[in-house]
């Protein structure tokens, strides 16, 4: 018989223990998720209000904001659809939340490290391509 060597296996983590100076970057799906209960919790909405506009379970909608789940484009669309945002409001939000996190000196942790930031808390608005505001959908601009 012969003895076979020690051969342990390489673990490969999926996200690296450390991002830069700056320490751990969230997931996606918690900062994503931490918006959509935002502007929910704006809207004074519950879960099953938005889950049927939506057209998604509300177990799956708690899942979403709770960073639990990675919902795809469409989801996310419908979720926001249903919030009043598009997929573009939506983007920028959670563009906005990684700039804060970013600018408290790389407190990067979960979703309730930084303060709430809602569409309509946003001191500045959010930026189309060609640099004029974004609107929600039925927003009409009163400026000339």
């Amino acid at each position: 018989m012969s003895s076979h060597a020690s051969n342990p296996a390489r673990v490969v983590p999926l996200r690296p223990a450390s991002a830069g100076p700056t320490g751990k970057e969230p997931l996606w799906r918690d900062v994503v998720g931490g918006v959509l209960r935002r502007e929910r919790l704006a809207q004074e909405r519950t879960l099953q209000d938005v889950a049927d506009a939506a057209r998604i379970s509300m177990p799956y909608l708690s899942e979403l904001e709770r960073g639990r789940k990675e919902g795809s484009s469409e989801v996310l669309a419908a979720a926001a659809g249903a919030l009043g945002l598009d997929l573009a409001d939506l983007l920028a939000l959670t563009q906005d939340e990684l700039a804060r996190r970013a600018a408290a000196g790389g407190r990067l942790g979960r979703v309730g490290s930084v303060p709430p930031l809602s569409v309509a808390s946003r001191t500045t608005a959010p930026r189309n391509r060609s640099g004029g505001p974004l609107r929600h959908r039925g927003e009409v601009s009163l400026a000339a």
